[in-house]
């Protein structure tokens, strides 16, 4: 903006000339920024509600315990399944910027080939998370108002409802994990006698392990897996219009892919947070 000898004001013609992309960003690509950040403070919410939780219950399942299954009924491998499932989804990025990068060279048959690899990462993911729900739900019991797993906060010697000892011997200590034993098919909150401190002698009643886990683990890895879900949809169908010819038509890049590229991202990189609380911390 300059001001001539007759003072009159004059605008410059260039940046902020209409229709010119002052962030070197199209409006497709803002609006995708503005969303994903407004979808991160949502996922910021529940995580952080996650923590203040956690921090205010005096027991808290052990990750290493409750995620100890392998398909095939292998056990006593802790986090070995979740960890294939963070490499699938996280490789499935790589994949992505391959199409993104084959885009800006208007490789046609670059974009299908790496989006169907994405496709195929993200589709193998969610398969991995429906096996770990339906082996925490269908093995273990843990619903959203029950959960199996705890950490006991006294030591004792496990007995059944009738006051019998299951084993000679079985006997837990201050801060060890926990599974409610199996009886029949069912579970059951075990008594438990103490062995130790001022109630040595005694027999409580073993509760089961705080509801808010399980409540917390389905909802903020369903929410998660919703957008997995929703973004191999997108994928499927900007994958097909490249394969058609519609984006080439364009010679803007395939802008569109790069579009679903950086929700692509964004959904891997939530993953690593969901990760983090939930199964190492």
């Amino acid at each position: 903006m300059a001001t001539d000898t007759t003072g009159q004001v004059k605008v410059d013609s260039g940046t902020w000339d209409g229709g010119n992309e002052p962030f070197k960003a199209s409006y497709g690509k803002l609006m995708m920024w503005y969303f994903l950040l407004s979808d991160s403070f949502t996922f910021a919410g529940f995580l952080i509600a996650y923590g203040a939780l956690r921090i205010s219950m005096p027991s808290w399942p052990v990750p290493d315990f409750v995620f100890s299954l392998l398909p095939g009924g292998i056990e006593n491998m802790p986090l070995i399944f979740v960890t294939i499932m963070t490499f699938v989804l996280l490789f499935s990025s790589y994949t992505m910027v391959r199409a993104v990068q084959e885009g800006h060279q208007e490789n046609r048959k670059g974009v299908v080939f790496w989006m169907l690899l994405t496709i195929i990462g993200g589709s193998a993911f969610l398969g991995c998370q429906a096996w770990e729900w339906n082996t925490l739900i269908g093995k273990e019991h843990m619903t959203i108002s029950t959960n199996p797993f705890g950490t006991h906060t006294e030591s004792g010697v496990y007995l059944e409802g009738d006051g019998h000892h299951i084993n000679e011997g079985d006997t837990f200590a201050e801060g060890d994990s926990y599974l409610i034993h199996q009886h029949s098919g069912e579970f059951h909150p075990l008594s438990y006698k103490v062995t130790e401190g001022d109630d040595a002698g005694t027999t409580k009643q073993m509760e089961f392990g705080p509801k808010a886990f399980g409540a917390l683990f389905y909802f903020i890895t369903g929410f998660h897996g919703f957008h997995v879900f929703s973004g191999v949809v997108f994928l499927i169908i900007i994958m097909v219009n490249s394969f058609t010819g519609l984006y080439a038509e364009r010679k803007n890049g395939y802008e569109m892919v790069e579009k679903i590229g950086l929700y692509w991202h964004f959904v891997d990189l939530v993953w690593v947070f969901v990760f983090l609380v939930f199964y190492l911390i």
